[in-house]
């Protein structure tokens, strides 16, 4: 069974008042993210050690490999994209009483934690990622990546926010101004009730 591109759970033009016209959501999703997925269908296709695992086994599977890190980039970054999308909201930006509760616990107060997940996408060289996880140790957490990667690859726990800091994730809406692109993002666009459900889920 081939990967595929998950439809999108919004307009194209649904998050433009938020900060991310539908230019760069249609370029983002149907260009990159599709790009993304061929790749990988192509690599399954060629490797018999590949095919029928699931994405996330493919992650796994291929991680900390130099020969198959063309497919880790592109399970990667499939990976990745999937929880994006449902990352963002054109309701974004309000954070529920539960989750709220939690990042006051494990960070002192909301601000604190704006703030380390901003620097985190800031602090992170050339392109990838910026994640609020769910620790193994219970605690709430800030961490990066780079490029392709992400938790699932380096076991820092499980995923509820993914902020993507390629350059294609912000250029036409703010050109070279990434701190303004995280700041919007995480007061505008961050869908914290996906967040809960998936803290509450773990």
């Amino acid at each position: 069974m081939a990967f595929e591109l998950p439809t999108l759970p919004y307009a194209a033009s649904a998050l433009a008042s938020k900060g991310m016209c539908q230019e760069t959501l249609e370029l983002h999703h149907g260009k990159h993210h599709q790009a993304y997925v061929t790749a990988l269908n192509g690599f399954v296709e060629k490797n018999d050690e590949l095919k029928g695992k699931t994405l996330e086994e493919i992650v796994a599977f291929s991680h900390g490999k130099p020969d198959l890190a063309p497919v880790f980039n592109n399970a990667g970054q499939h990976w990745n994209h999937i929880l994006f999308w449902q990352n963002m909201s054109p309701t974004g930006g309000k954070i529920p009483g539960a989750l709220e509760a939690k990042i006051t616990a494990d960070f002192g107060t909301v601000a604190a934690f704006k703030d380390a997940f901003k620097a985190a996408g800031i602090g992170q060289f050339g392109s990838g990622w910026a994640w609020l996880v769910l620790s193994p140790d219970g605690k709430l957490k800030i961490t990066k990546t780079p490029n392709g990667s992400n938790p699932l690859a380096t076991g820092e726990g499980k995923a509820l926010l993914g902020i993507d800091v390629w350059e294609h994730s912000y250029y036409l809406d703010f050109r070279n101004r990434r701190p303004d692109y995280l700041t919007n993002w995480i007061d505008n666009l961050a869908n914290y009730e996906y967040a809960e459900a998936a803290l509450k889920a773990a």
